[in-house]
């Protein structure tokens, strides 16, 4: 046995007076505008925009001329003008979207919905080639405009040639996007060859960048930095120690005297002092080592460890010898 449930629509119809400066207009509603009226608790004397196409009703606030009906108000009452002129008036709405959510809504039968499943896919060439000829179209009819995305590629030197070669591939495409890369490698090898070049990059892709050069820090420069760290952690450090610091990070690097910070910090509160003190800075500097000094103390005491790759002088000779 089964049960057909009938569909009961209710209609909701009423009438909406428009007020302006100079005229008045009395416009019929359906239950879908009077719901959203509802919704929005819309009353005599109150600023609305409607949209035609969607329905929807914002409330922009009373009226000047209702501001004496009470005594007190709401803080959160806003009085606006009464609107003068045309009262159908277009809007011109900017929507921006992804040349890959153009092409996820193009490639699957969902539609749209299919950028909220996640199951995109693989979206094929063909698909791509008719994306870029419609947006094409549109800029050149003045509907779109492109706007270039940034690709930002840390520790670059990492990519083998193959990579490099799909790089240089999409860069020629007049929708690709500004490429940033970033690397801390001098002349090394390529990832997947035997040639060396800077950086690790292949020199016609190298070629096609604009290079920023940096410089190391200044002494000044470094001092605002702890200075800014300080304050970023709630670390209160006295000047000789800020001096005392700086130096340390002159000497060994920025982010051996960052990490001294907190482990100042750390002495000090074990202490129970407030403010970090020179002595607080020598007894972690005295701790913990930098590169530096951990590999001075390598090379004092390799023979002591199992397993050692640098020969002593002694084996060196004897190796030298035989």
């Amino acid at each position: 046995m089964g049960i057909r449930l009938l569909p009961m629509l209710l209609l909701r119809l009423g009438s909406l007076l428009s007020r302006q400066l100079t005229w008045r207009r009395c416009m019929s509603l359906g239950g879908k505008m009077i719901e959203a009226l509802n919704k929005e608790k819309v009353q005599s004397g109150d600023v609305v925009a409607l949209d035609k196409a969607s329905g929807k009703v914002t409330k922009l606030g009373r009226s000047i001329g209702r501001s004496r009906d009470y005594d007190a108000v709401g803080p959160h009452t806003k009085f606006v003008r009464c609107p003068d002129g045309e009262l159908q008036k277009r809007k011109e709405v900017v929507h921006c979207v992804t040349l890959h959510e153009i092409d996820v809504i193009n490639s699957r039968t969902q539609g749209f919905l299919a950028l909220f499943t996640g199951d995109t896919g693989e979206i094929r060439a063909e698909v791509r080639e008719q994306i870029d000829t419609k947006v094409g179209e549109w800029r050149e009819e003045g509907k779109a405009e492109i706007i270039p995305g940034v690709l930002f590629i840390d520790e670059v030197h990492m990519l083998d040639i193959e990579c490099f070669s799909f790089l240089n591939r999409a860069l020629e495409n007049e929708m690709a996007p500004i490429l940033v890369i970033a690397t801390n490698r001098g002349i090394t090898n390529i990832r997947g060859t035997n040639y060396k070049s800077p950086h690790g990059i292949p020199p016609d892709f190298l070629d096609r960048l604009l290079i920023i050069t940096t410089q190391p820090y200044s002494q000044e420069e470094i001092r605002k930095i702890l200075d800014i760290r300080c304050d970023e952690e709630e670390v209160e450090m006295s000047n000789d120690a800020r001096v005392l610091l700086t130096k340390i990070g002159v000497e060994t690097s920025l982010r051996y005297a960052i990490h001294l910070i907190t482990a100042a910090a750390l002495a000090c509160q074990k202490r129970k002092g407030k403010i970090v003190e020179i002595d607080d800075i020598s007894r972690v500097y005295g701790l913990f080592l930098d590169v530096k000094r951990s590999t001075q103390y390598l090379m004092e005491y390799q023979s002591q460890y199992m397993f050692n790759e640098v020969p002593d002088e002694g084996d060196a000779d004897e190796a030298m010898q035989s």
